[in-house]
């Protein structure tokens, strides 16, 4: 696959996980999504192929990988290319991201 597809199907996902989130009773706010610097080198980020979602319960800002963990199994579950920061060595449950586990 290119990656001009690769960030079609991810943005489609994206947006039935916010879907999802949404019907569960939280609320989303985007952190990146596109990036040129700042994070890690290779990051996903800079192939528009990452976002990072601030997820919020109750007009709570819910901070921790645990927080997000619902949403990281539910976007897992969407396609096998689906990788949640949540499983990383250095957890970072905000992160979102389509193939960086291949």
């Amino acid at each position: 696959m290119s990656i001009g597809n690769d960030q079609r199907v991810f943005t489609k996902l994206i947006s039935k996980l916010i879907l999802w989130a949404y019907e569960q009773g939280y609320e989303l706010t985007f952190g990146d999504a596109w990036a040129k610097t700042g994070h890690i080198a290779g990051s996903f980020h800079y192939s528009r192929l990452a976002i990072d979602l601030n997820l919020f319960k109750d007009g709570v800002w819910l901070q921790t990988t645990e927080a997000h963990k619902p949403l990281g199994e539910h976007w897992e579950s969407l396609d096998p290319k689906c990788t949640w920061g949540g499983r990383f060595k250095r957890a970072d449950g905000n992160h979102y991201s389509y193939g960086e586990g291949d």
